[in-house]
């Protein structure tokens, strides 16, 4: 059974409050913003606060709220290839390496040791993602770059 873990910003009158609704509507947990992260360092930050929530878990996938057009079926994909055994998978379109990006459980104790903007790159560069060719675009679309395709 998968667990939905978000980290969002908790700033009052914002997008934030209304997407941290949102994520809860849908049955998203939305994990408290902690103390480490109370000065927005960025996205290896925030997945180091949802690995240790939910440590033990069998993997986790990193999904970025920036890039809502990526499919179901993709989403599964990386799923399904990281309950196979892979250490890390990731969705590649047109020979792009895309998001999310599927991590087992080998690659937790470096996800949660992750801080700052970096992401999880230097994970994938010590647990290289099974390739997942899809014909989806949204695995690349980030809605802040659209004009980058």
């Amino acid at each position: 059974l998968a667990t939905v873990l978000a980290v969002v910003r908790d700033e009052p009158g914002t997008d934030q409050q209304r997407l941290r609704a949102l994520l809860r509507e849908q049955g998203c947990t939305v994990l408290p913003w902690s103390p480490e992260a109370a000065v927005p360092e960025g996205t290896g930050t925030s997945i180091a606060c949802a690995v240790r929530a939910s440590a033990g878990a069998h993997g986790w996938i990193v999904a970025l709220a920036d890039m809502p057009d990526i499919r179901p079926d993709t989403i599964a994909a990386v799923r399904d290839a990281v309950a196979q055994g892979a250490p890390s998978a990731a969705p590649f379109y047109r020979g792009r390496r895309g998001h999310p990006v599927g991590f087992g459980a080998v690659c937790g104790a470096d996800l949660a040791a992750l801080s700052g903007d970096q992401g999880a790159r230097a994970v994938l560069e010590r647990h290289p993602p099974v390739r997942i060719d899809v014909d989806d675009p949204g695995v690349l679309l980030d809605i802040d770059h659209r004009g980058d395709l």
